[in-house]
């Protein structure tokens, strides 16, 4: 049996790194984010879907996504973000459910955001979860995106905080500059490989 190994954190949190780690290990990496992106602009059901919610706004003339719009008609309300992840969501699932059984490596990782919020933790395995300090993470993001505090801070709110996401993981990987992450990856790529696991 394949293991399938599910990686969240809260933005900010390192957990692309972690995967990249992995991913160096020859272990393959589904990032659900970067597909759903995908998939909201070349899966013609969906995008059916979102104009049929949001309006044709929603794209722009060549098919491409109207991120801008898209993301000004849900920041604000819990209401249609949950409409959208609830059309965006089960599309990407079913596309790494079936990307997994493609994949020949003694493990598969899925790399997501929202793994805990979306439900989609129960088809995995085992969940590791990334964390980092809270001032950490605004510092990494503020550079990154080249955003303000305060904007960080408003997109943590939408994601649920390290305490309650700990309660759900299988296994936690810190990553707060202090330890060394290669060797926290290592010591579960070998527990991953033998099936000797906690």
């Amino acid at each position: 049996m394949q293991l399938k190994i599910g990686v969240t954190g809260g933005i900010g949190s390192g957990k692309s790194v972690v995967c990249r780690i992995f991913n160096v290990l020859g272990i393959p990496v589904f990032d659900a984010d970067a597909e759903a992106k995908r998939l909201m602009t070349i899966d013609a059901s969906l995008r059916n879907a979102i104009r049929a919610e949001f309006g044709t706004e929603a794209y722009h003339e060549d098919g491409t996504l109207n991120r801008p719009y898209l993301a000004d008609q849900v920041f604000n309300d819990e209401q249609r973000l949950k409409i959208l992840n609830g059309l965006v969501h089960p599309v990407v699932i079913r596309k790494g459910e079936q990307w997994a059984q493609q994949q020949k490596a003694p493990y598969t990782i899925k790399e997501a955001a929202l793994l805990f919020e979306s439900g989609s933790f129960k088809l995995n395995h085992y969940t590791i979860l990334v964390s980092a300090p809270v001032g950490i993470r605004i510092e990494r993001v503020m550079q990154r995106d080249g955003v303000t505090a305060e904007q960080v801070k408003a997109r943590m709110e939408r994601q649920w905080p390290d305490e309650r996401k700990r309660q759900l993981a299988d296994f936690v990987i810190v990553n707060d500059g202090i330890q060394a992450l290669i060797p926290q990856v290592l010591a579960l790529d070998k527990q991953f490989r033998s099936g000797q696991l906690q």
